[in-house]
């Protein structure tokens, strides 16, 4: 299997497109400066994983920057630390302001040449509008959490994705799932049979940060630390075409 085999990448964009542990993490620093004990990034990370899947499994329906201001209220109760609705609310908008990691852009305007590209992301429409901002380049179709109504690891994200590509003539055997998370990405495409591209974000970091344990090892046909390096992969295998 090579990179050229495929016409389209679907990318999961919060934790392999977006830094979304720097964004969770700054936008929850008004909850850990009034923390009584230290609490180390990825405990802060591990306990947002745990509130935000289970929110999104009781809500699935609720758009995200509706989600995030829940799970706000859900740490601060678990550290038994004071809060403000605005503070709740507030966290709900800072995923517009969530960075962009370095290597994206170039990546994907790279990538753009050679695929079509799709988005299939647990957020809602007006919050990726301003995240599409900041990644600079013109996806071939966007599929949202609110679009469909539930989140992923759902497998009705995956059909709603699979259904509305087949409509367009895209084959399933043409596209190659890019994500970060074996959680929320890897393990259900690979139960849709899709070949996956991981990108590995926390390659020199323990644990899962802000994603849940999958309890699953990757089953991956490829593996990447950044998106640099997948580009750059992506133009040895065209060379020798």
């Amino acid at each position: 299997m090579e990179l050229t085999d495929f016409d389209t990448l679907t990318f999961d964009c919060y934790g392999t497109l977006i830094d979304w542990e720097s964004g969770i993490f700054a936008g929850l620093k008004p909850l850990i400066e009034r923390a009584r004990v230290p609490l180390s990034r990825d405990q802060v990370l591990e306990a947002h994983a745990r509130h935000e899947s289970s929110q999104q499994k009781y809500t699935p329906a609720k758009r995200y920057q509706e989600l995030l201001p829940i799970v706000y209220k859900r740490l601060a109760e678990e550290w038994g630390l004071p809060f403000t609705h605005e503070e709740c609310m507030a966290y709900g908008r800072s995923v517009r302001n969530w960075p962009v990691f370095e290597d994206t852009v170039a990546a994907l305007q790279y990538l753009k040449q050679h695929y079509k590209l799709v988005i299939l992301s647990n957020v809602d429409n007006e919050t990726f509008s301003y995240s599409n901002a900041r990644l600079q380049v013109a996806f071939d179709a966007i599929f949202t959490a609110e679009d469909i109504g539930s989140y992923k690891p759902s497998p009705r994200n995956f059909e709603y994705m699979l259904e509305k590509l087949g409509e367009r003539g895209i084959k399933k055997e043409k596209i190659l799932h890019t994500a970060e998370s074996l959680f929320h990405d890897h393990k259900p495409a690979s139960e849709f049979g899709l070949a996956s591209c991981w990108i590995y974000r926390r390659h020199s970091q323990p644990g899962f940060g802000a994603t849940m344990n999958s309890g699953w090892l990757p089953n991956v046909a490829f593996r990447f630390n950044s998106m640099a390096d997948f580009a750059k992969a992506h133009q040895e295998a065209a060379a020798q075409k």
